[in-house]
């Protein structure tokens, strides 16, 4: 079993941050400062261990917090850090940095090519919404990738762990943004795009859509990637309009034959199975699959196929992976298979899920 994330606090990593603090600070703590970080850490989660470094920080440096902020974004380089030795350095930036707007934002950017500001951003956003965004204007101009896609993934509606702003849960604000970045040279900016404009799409399709068919008719090198994985969800969900943005007939074609190769798995085992498509009309043929239960269903990539014409025919074969994962339990019982073509359920297949193997 993988081993959990909250596990990569430790000590190396609270040792990394004092060793750049202690560099950039004669008078640090160091000994003391890594004592009071370690204690109580193991019976802490993920993020109740970032904080609890964060506050040891805070206690190691009683000093006005731009002075404090002045040292953090200076320890960064005799002792670069990397995302678990630096997130609690964002994370004290996050809660002692809000008086101060600007030397805060400017220690997230000094930090944030070792260890991502997105989750430390929101607070400023959700204070200082005009301020904030102007300083994140300027963030998707800068030449250092990591600072161009914190301006995108920052502002994402609903940035996975991060807290709600309500005010970027409505279309508009970040639109200038996305507009700068849409086409960067950087996959890992663009990623952040699409997957920005994915976040767009879930409260607002029209606009996501209007605005993903005007980067397309705008042009650039990297438009259809990007397009593609910022409609993923809308495809998922079988939206026409999406459909129809990447050339897709809605309903188009039928699954002639889902053969799957157990009617039972074990939790921890693989289940494999056959999927033939024949298509119905000239154009792309997109296919998810879903894991049902009562109470939940997972959509998963199978496939693309382009079809010349109506009667084409092709056959894949996926298994899915039942292996146990930290975030998520998947209890036995019964399940059903969903092959979804073109925004359609077309073949469903039932099996069951069962406990491991002793």
């Amino acid at each position: 079993m993988a081993r959990p994330l909250k596990d990569m606090i430790n000590l190396r990593s609270v040792s990394a941050l004092a060793d750049g603090l202690a560099a950039a600070w004669a008078p640090f703590p160091r000994e003391r400062f890594v004592a009071r970080a370690l204690a109580g850490l193991d019976g802490l989660e993920l993020k109740g261990r970032v904080r609890h470094v964060a506050t040891a920080l805070h206690e190691a440096m009683p000093l006005p917090y731009p002075r404090v902020a002045a040292i953090v974004r200076e320890c960064v380089a005799p002792a670069p850090l990397d995302l678990w030795s630096g997130w609690p350095a964002t994370d004290h930036t996050a809660v002692h940095g809000l008086g101060h707007l600007e030397e805060a934002m400017a220690t997230l950017a000094v930090l944030t090519p070792y260890a991502t500001g997105e989750f430390a951003v929101r607070p400023y956003l959700e204070r200082y919404r005009d301020d904030a965004i102007k300083i994140m204007y300027g963030w998707a101009e800068s030449p250092d990738e990591h600072l161009r896609r914190l301006a995108s993934e920052g502002t994402r509606p609903r940035l996975p762990w991060a807290t709600r702003v309500g005010w970027l849960m409505a279309p508009g604000p970040t639109l200038p943004l996305l507009d700068r970045l849409r086409d960067d040279p950087s996959a890992y900016v663009r990623r952040s795009v699409a997957n920005h404009v994915n976040d767009l799409a879930k409260d607002h399709p029209e606009v996501a859509l209007e605005l993903l068919a005007r980067w397309r008719a705008d042009g650039g090198s990297h438009v259809e990637k990007v397009l593609r994985h910022a409609v993923r969800g809308l495809l998922r969900a079988g939206h026409p309009e999406a459909l129809a943005l990447v050339g897709a007939t809605p309903g188009s074609g039928e699954v002639t034959s889902l053969a799957l190769e157990s009617g039972a798995v074990a939790v921890g085992g693989a289940l494999a199975f056959t999927v033939t498509v024949t298509s119905g009309a000239a154009g792309p043929l997109l296919l998810k699959y879903a894991v049902r239960r009562p109470g939940s269903r997972r959509v998963f990539h199978l496939g693309q196929r382009e079809a010349g014409g109506p009667g084409a025919a092709f056959t894949l074969r996926k298994t899915h992976s039942f292996r146990p994962v930290t975030t998520r339990e998947e209890p036995p019982g019964p399940r059903e298979l969903d092959v979804i073509l073109n925004g359609r359920v077309a073949a469903t297949a039932p099996f069951t899920l069962t406990a491991p193997p002793p």
